[in-house]
């Protein structure tokens, strides 16, 4: 049997050779990221904590350089899911160079129209993924946000259909907390390497999969594990509360 091309979902010639150009330079870097996190690893197979927080990711210049993106069926999943939803508003938490934001965005066009409103914490990395979101002719669907997504994701333009998380893991429940009264009923978030990460993203798979915080959720065999997640219908007066917040 014929493997599978994730990019054969793609209907714009121009996103495509853009992502596979972005996938390949991702590609280089696997070996150095493998390297630089081997002595992390016995923490990584025990499900222990092994993250940095964004204030020691900010002065490791290790990482300025790194795509640390999703895999291409993740890309090629999240992608079929935005289509699915029909979805309009998409957030993502978490832009790095812009690989995720490219699939996310190609969707929405190719959906009719909307936004795709990425965060990054680091200027550099975010002047690199507009570059590459032009490249790909998607600089109208996306607008990125520079800083603390806990500050930048405040105020959103109107119900979200679809988040990604893939940001700093320890800040992933607040960001879901920020995001939850905007997320409609049936929207979709999806979480990377929280099979990768297990003692980072304990806390949020909780949070995910406590139904009384309003969303159904279970791990997919992506990346080792990728959450998924639905969001479930609100209380229509705590909503409106927390959007005035």
């Amino acid at each position: 049997m014929t493997k599978p091309d994730p990019f054969s979902v793609l209907t714009d010639s121009r996103v495509a050779r853009v992502l596979r150009r972005l996938h390949e330079e991702a590609d280089e870097q696997f070996f150095g990221l493998a390297l630089h996190y081997l002595s992390k690893l016995p923490a990584l197979l025990l499900g222990r904590k092994v993250a940095l927080d964004d204030a020691s990711a900010l002065r490791s210049r290790y990482f300025a350089d790194k795509f640390i993106a999703l895999e291409r069926p993740q890309g090629a999943f999240c992608h079929q899911t935005v289509r699915a939803l029909r979805a309009k508003l998409v957030v993502e938490f978490g832009t790095s160079f812009g690989i995720s934001t490219i699939w996310l965005a190609a969707a929405v066009r190719a959906n009719g129209g909307g936004k795709v409103i990425g965060t990054e914490f680091v200027p550099e990395k975010a002047a690199r993924a507009q570059k590459h979101i032009e490249e790909a002719g998607l600089a109208d669907i996306v607008e990125i946000r520079v800083g603390d997504a806990l500050e930048t994701l405040r105020v959103l333009p109107g119900d979200v259909d679809m988040a990604l998380i893939d940001g700093f893991p320890q800040k992933s429940v607040d960001v879901v907390k920020l995001l939850r009264p905007w997320l409609r009923t049936g929207a979709v978030v999806v979480a990377d390497n929280v099979g990768v990460m297990k003692g980072d993203y304990r806390p949020y798979v909780d949070f995910m999969r406590d139904p009384r915080n309003g969303f159904t959720s279970m791990l997919i065999p992506f990346k080792s594990g990728t959450e998924y997640s639905v969001r479930t219908p609100a209380n229509p007066d705590r909503t409106a509360e927390a959007k005035a917040v």
